[in-house]
């Protein structure tokens, strides 16, 4: 550097012309999509059994060579899909369920929590707390959870690079604890007048999402929930109390419930008239079909995953909201032919059932599909049944059988129909 002294016009002009330097380089930067994060390789010890190990935790962690996680994150209105590819057997982590928000997540004080009951027109209403709810006997069963919207992407926009998640991780499997409705009406006496038939059930979300159930179905086998898979609900899962109509699309599960009042028609809310209709061929709708088809997919081998020469297990999920699955068939060339499936015991209804089958490739390219049939004859339709039965703008409900085309190298690509 010169020791020549510099004029202050000359720092000035020094300083603006750094000034704008790093003004453009930061819009330069603002146009260009942000690098993804390279995360550090894991720093273990060469051989752990010459090392003390970690001191106990409030929490536990997983590997840090396991990485799974949903995708989809910071959405306030919208969902972020389980990587079902990344689970074994049929429950699955709770902190990797799906989430379906209409206007972010609910915080709510379990100290504070009220839920109203409202009978007919008339009657006399209850207000329970979660100490009153918890004090109701209690059950535990496994059930899956599905967001209607499930599978949309792999109809309307199928795309080779689509991993199960993206196709189908709107999903959710869980073993949930709480009071059946129906004890719960019976112990507060809840009289139902002759010309009920529905209950409105509202969420104490800032969506007030509401839907109204069928009476039947509500004191058949749906659940006040307050715990999932051991322990109380997480906020996204709607802490402190749920609404769980198993087998039934998952916008009708009311998270943070705060009131269920029993009616005589459908409360014909914004949330099941501006959606959850879905549009037929015939220029009719489905409105009100709770009920969710019988499905299954393959998440072994799938995209990105490669398949290699000889014996390898194929395996998958299958479920429906009609109750049992009874069996899954796995065709290994293009649905030519099928071969049973070993199904995973124990099969419980509307809940995630696991198969698998063993396959010796021979290395040529061919196409694995999975088609799942339940305990009422009920069979996964093909792509081309599917858009026959339901037509192009259908938007909900997105049961068709799932594809992959595995190519002679062994990479696994969803099959795009041609």
């Amino acid at each position: 550097m010169s020791e020549e002294k510099l004029s202050r016009r000359e720092l000035l002009r020094g300083a603006a012309t750094i000034a704008g330097a790093a003004v453009v380089a930061k819009v330069a930067s603002a146009q260009l999509p942000a690098a993804p994060a390279v995360p550090a390789a894991p720093v273990v010890p060469l051989d752990a059994s010459l090392v003390q190990g970690a001191p106990t935790s409030a929490l536990s962690e997983r590997s840090p060579f396991v990485t799974e996680a949903r995708t989809g994150t910071g959405v306030v209105t919208g969902a972020s899909f389980s990587p079902i590819q990344d689970f074994s057997g049929s429950i699955f982590p709770t902190d990797l369920h799906f989430e379906r928000h209409h206007n972010g997540v609910a915080q709510i004080d379990p100290a504070k929590y009220t839920l109203l009951v409202q009978n007919t027109h008339g009657a006399k209403s209850v207000v329970l707390t979660l100490d009153d709810i918890r004090r109701f006997p209690s059950v535990s069963r496994a059930h899956f959870l599905e967001c209607a919207g499930n599978g949309r992407s792999c109809y309307r926009a199928p795309k080779r690079e689509m991993t199960a998640q993206v196709i189908d991780g709107m999903l959710g499997s869980a073993e949930w604890t709480g009071v059946p409705v129906r004890a719960l009406f019976a112990e507060l006496d809840i009289h139902v007048a002759p010309n009920a038939h529905w209950v409105l059930a509202e969420g104490g979300d800032a969506s007030k999402l509401s839907r109204s159930i069928p009476l039947e179905k509500m004191l058949d086998d749906a659940l006040l929930v307050y715990a999932q898979n051991g322990e109380p609900l997480r906020p996204p899962a709607g802490f402190p109390v749920r609404l769980l109509v198993p087998g039934w699309e998952g916008n009708a599960n009311i998270k943070w419930l705060r009131r269920l009042k029993v009616i005589a028609e459908p409360n014909m809310s914004k949330d099941e008239t501006s959606k959850y209709t879905d549009p037929l061929p015939n220029d009719t709708a489905r409105q009100f079909s709770f009920e969710l088809d019988v499905k299954s997919i393959i998440t072994r081998p799938s995209f990105p995953m490669v398949a290699v020469r000889g014996w390898q297990q194929i395996e998958g999920i299958a479920w429906t909201g009609r109750g049992k699955v009874a069996q899954v068939h796995v065709s290994t060339d293009g649905g030519r032919s099928w071969t049973m499936a070993e199904l995973q015991e124990p099969i419980q209804s509307k809940a995630i059932t696991r198969f698998r089958l063993m396959w010796n490739w021979d290395g040529r390219a061919t196409t694995l599909m999975s088609r799942a049939v339940d305990e009422t004859g009920a069979m996964q339709p093909t792509l081309s049944e599917f858009r026959a039965a339901r037509g192009p703008g259908t938007d909900y409900h997105f049961n068709h059988i799932r594809s992959w085309s595995v190519e002679s190298s062994g990479s696994v690509f969803y099959a795009v129909p041609a």
